[in-house]
């Protein structure tokens, strides 16, 4: 028998439903605040619920993850009557099915209602997908949980998909997984960096070319299109295409074959095309940087890899297994670990993710050699000093010694917010100083150009001119 949790503290709205449900044939239970409704699905599940957000004791939204992280993980209409774009954004983001504003007809909330039920029914019959091959992907904090739900949907189609994060989030590991996962998995995978080839080159290592094609082309070679020919073709750095191979590479997806440089005939590719960026490819599109056409194409299906500082939960193990497999490449003994090291790797915010964190963990291991147990001590300097807690007398500095940005009278801000405060005020004075132009920009700031729109992006900021 299908059961139904309503949580709503208006009467008139539970005496509604109650009628309704009832009418409808099925079970049902009513909860007035968000710890009775969490009495009740920790005890038993339900295949539907109905939730209001606005609860005696508060935001019902948060009970949203809690439900779908339950074993029955039943399907969850919003009801409310104080809805706003933001709410329904995040309803849906956390895998609502619907959202529905007060006051409502009959029909408005009963269609919804067969609607989910019916789909959950479905979903039951189908059979579970085969677990996933994780490859080397560590983790099991909500945010890596639900995207590896995410990967699992895109192995199972042929889609062209997109995986979006900041640098050192594992892209790469991701689009791994999701070509190991699909029908093509006994094929070939072939990733190229697009940032990494000179511009003069890419077309030809795409697409290939025939002999003589150019100085230099002694011999023909195949492109990468037609070595990933059956298999998955990885784009790194996808924002990086210049405009002359976006339109090309455009024009391969859409025929789905290729023409050598310096050649007069179509050889048929079959691939599956992966796509990877820290950039804003949006705004790219806006700023003429990016063909729109090439984005709807390599965007059927995006994956938006979440940032470390996000599942801080993660850090410890994916910390014990790169440390294993180091020690191993290394043929060294493997190492405890203190919990204060830990401590420390934890409260750390990991700018550059879990790239910063492996190449943190081989210092850690040079700079312990024969010791058997990783201290901070054994950390780079900068990472243990992020850790200390300074003597209150320090409070006592004139105004004038205090860092820019920081006024005696404000309230003292949490380390990370003061860091990112720095950052954007950083960022800005760059912007103003290289006169908008991008190349002076990264010689200024020493980062590369991709780092530097992946700051811009995370702070919200314009980025610079072609």
């Amino acid at each position: 028998m299908i059961k139904v949790l309503v949580i709503d503290d208006d009467l008139t709205i539970c005496l509604f439903f109650s009628k309704l449900l009832e009418q409808m044939g099925h079970g049902f239970e009513l909860a007035n605040t968000k710890q009775a409704a969490r009495l009740l699905f920790e005890k038993q599940g339900f295949d539907l619920v109905l939730l209001d957000l606005e609860l005696p004791d508060g935001n019902g939204l948060d009970l949203l993850p809690e439900l779908k992280g339950t074993p029955h993980s039943p399907e969850v209409i919003i009801i409310t009557g104080t809805g706003n774009v933001r709410g329904a954004e995040l309803a849906y983001k956390y895998g609502a099915w619907d959202y529905i504003q007060k006051p409502f007809l009959l029909s408005e909330v009963s269609l919804p209602i067969t609607r989910a039920l019916q789909y959950r029914k479905e979903k039951q019959a189908t059979p579970q997908r085969i677990p996933l091959r994780r490859s080397k992907i560590v983790g099991e904090s909500d945010a890596i949980l639900n995207c590896l739900e995410e990967l699992a949907k895109a192995a199972s189609t042929d889609a062209s998909v997109l995986i979006t994060g900041e640098t050192g989030t594992g892209k790469e590991l991701f689009a791994r997984a999701i070509h190991e996962n699909s029908k093509r998995a006994s094929n070939p995978f072939i990733a190229v960096d697009c940032g990494a080839l000179p511009e003069t080159l890419l077309e030809s290592t795409l697409f290939g070319h025939e002999k003589g094609a150019f100085t230099g082309a002694g011999k023909k070679q195949d492109g990468l299109l037609v070595q990933a020919d059956g298999g998955t073709l990885m784009l790194d750095e996808v924002g990086d295409l210049p405009l002359a191979a976006q339109k090309s590479f455009l024009r391969t997806l859409q025929e789905r074959s290729v023409r050598p440089l310096g050649g007069n005939r179509e050889i048929p590719v079959d691939i599956r095309l992966v796509a990877a960026t820290n950039l804003n490819l949006d705004q790219m599109v806006k700023e003429n940087r990016f063909r729109q056409d090439l984005l709807y194409r390599i965007r059927a299906m995006e994956l938006k890899l979440p940032p470390l500082r996000d599942r801080q939960n993660d850090v410890e193990q994916i910390a014990i297994i790169k440390l294993h497999e180091l020690a191993n490449r290394y043929s060294i003994e493997t190492k405890a670990i203190s919990p204060e090291f830990f401590k420390i790797l934890s409260s750390h915010t990991w700018p550059g993710n879990v790239r910063e964190l492996v190449n943190v963990l081989e210092y850690v291991l040079a700079s312990a050699g024969c010791d058997p147990t990783l201290f901070p001590k054994h950390l780079p300097v900068e990472y243990r000093m992020s850790d200390l807690a300074f003597d209150p007398v320090l409070s006592e500095t004139p105004k004038a010694d205090l860092p820019v940005g920081l006024d005696r009278k404000d309230e003292f801000p949490p380390l990370n917010d003061y860091r990112n405060r720095l950052e954007r005020d950083y960022l800005k004075e760059l912007i103003n100083r290289s006169n908008g132009d991008r190349k002076i920009a990264c010689k200024i700031s020493g980062v590369s150009q991709s780092r530097l729109y992946g700051l811009l992006n995370k702070h919200g900021l314009p980025g610079f001119g072609p």
